[in-house]
């Protein structure tokens, strides 16, 4: 107990102490995390969270990417989708299966991955991720259209990526037992369906109970991180990973129901997911394993040039062709693509499951997994800001209203 409360203690030192240090020097939070988790656990080896939490640690990582996704989905508004929807609903539709398939492409054809490994894989890495994309928009001053389009794109591809992952992994495990597509599919769309469906039926209850004074002011903020967990990990128990479409739209359906009383939880929420984002970011970059870099081959690193100068290039041109969206703004969001927490904590769950199948490859996933993070973290993270000034996409700051 004394070794999971000091491991508790240095996590949230560093995750804090790396953001204050990130809003003191101008450079990227999600950068200064990874170094210090880093530093801290595979170099210095003061920290050891696997051997400190054990089996807790999968599960309070999901928990904490769930309250994160929430948090990310009460800054959706519909109204700014009625402004930017086109250039949203084409990253999503056109985006999610070309990103999946220009992936799976690089994955085997450069990376050397067998097609499963490289399918699964590819699915994941639709993904980028609020985790990573909302502290780089909050850190970087982006005219509205573009900020909306990144910020969309994360929050709603971030659950898809998880669902395309366990399509992915159920068709590969049953396809020996003579499954198809029209086997594995129709239920987990079906699954998808009944749990946003749950989302959207738990925020309308809190909706209409916090106005009408059925939870006292004091209990607003822990009844709603009860719903939401409890909305998490029961849609889990429907079909797995469907609780981060749940608590998606969970947050989304309460982002536009109007409820006043959210505002006097609004600070509780943004510290949580502070807190979460910090404490999650060094965490994993501390489980990292020395040994499982040593597997990454020089092929991997073209594999990341290909990922960063041509997938996501090709997907998000494609996706946005003859759209509104000027030129400009389609390069940056090409450019801006960084991958976080949903990809990492994924990546190394199916990275046993496909070793159990028997798929050499999967034990790969976890250092590869953690070196697309560092590679886009780093290269967009550092770039925002000089790439948004060359495309002219950098807004104007407005000084507040009193």
């Amino acid at each position: 107990m004394e070794q999971q409360a000091l491991v508790i203690a240095i996590v949230g030192a560093l995750g804090i102490g790396a953001q204050w240090l990130a809003w003191r020097s101008g450079l990227p939070g999600i950068v200064l995390m990874l170094a210090a988790g880093f530093l801290a656990g595979p170099i210095l080896g003061l920290l050891d969270p696997p051997a400190a939490f054990g089996d807790l640690l999968a599960p309070l990582v999901s928990i904490g990417v769930a309250l994160i996704l929430f948090e990310g989905g009460l800054s959706l508004n519909f109204r700014e989708f009625s402004k930017y929807g086109e250039g949203v609903w084409r990253l999503v539709v056109f985006g999610v299966p070309l990103a999946w398939i220009f992936g799976a492409l690089a994955c085997y054809y450069v990376a050397g991955l067998i097609w499963p490994v490289a399918i699964l894989f590819a699915g994941i890495l639709v993904v980028t991720g609020p985790t990573v994309v909302l502290p780089l928009l909050r850190q970087s001053t982006i005219q509205p259209r573009p900020a909306a389009l990144l910020r969309w794109e994360a929050i709603v591809n971030d659950p898809i990526g998880a669902l395309c992952a366990v399509v992915a992994y159920e068709y590969f495990r049953l396809s020996a037992s003579g499954a198809t597509l029209l086997d594995v599919v129709p239920p987990m769309l079906i699954g998808a369906v009944l749990a946003g469906g749950i989302g959207w039926a738990v925020a309308r209850t809190v909706a209409w109970a916090l106005p009408r004074g059925y939870v006292p002011e004091f209990l607003k903020a822990p009844v709603l991180l009860v719903a939401i967990i409890g909305t998490f990990v029961g849609t889990n128990l429907i079909e797995h990973e469907a609780g981060l479409i749940a608590v998606t739209v969970m947050g989304v359906s309460l982002a536009n129901m109007n409820v006043s009383s959210l505002r006097s939880i609004h600070h509780f929420k943004q510290n949580i997911s502070v807190l979460l984002v910090s404490g999650i970011f060094v965490a994993l970059s501390a489980s990292l394993d020395v040994a499982q870099l040593r597997n990454l081959e020089w092929r991997f690193a073209l594999f990341l040039l290909v990922l960063l100068f041509v997938v996501r290039p090709a997907t998000v041109l494609l996706s946005l062709l003859f759209t509104k969206v000027p030129w400009n703004e389609r390069l940056f969001v090409a450019w801006i693509a960084p991958r976080g927490i949903v990809m990492v904590a994924v990546s190394g769950l199916f990275a046993f499951r496909l070793s159990e199948l028997g798929y050499g490859d999967g034990s790969i996933l976890i250092a590869l997994s953690f070196a697309v993070g560092v590679t886009t973290v780093d290269a967009h993270g550092f770039t925002i800001g000089p790439v948004a000034a060359w495309l002219e996409v950098r807004g104007t700051t407005r000084p507040g209203l009193l």
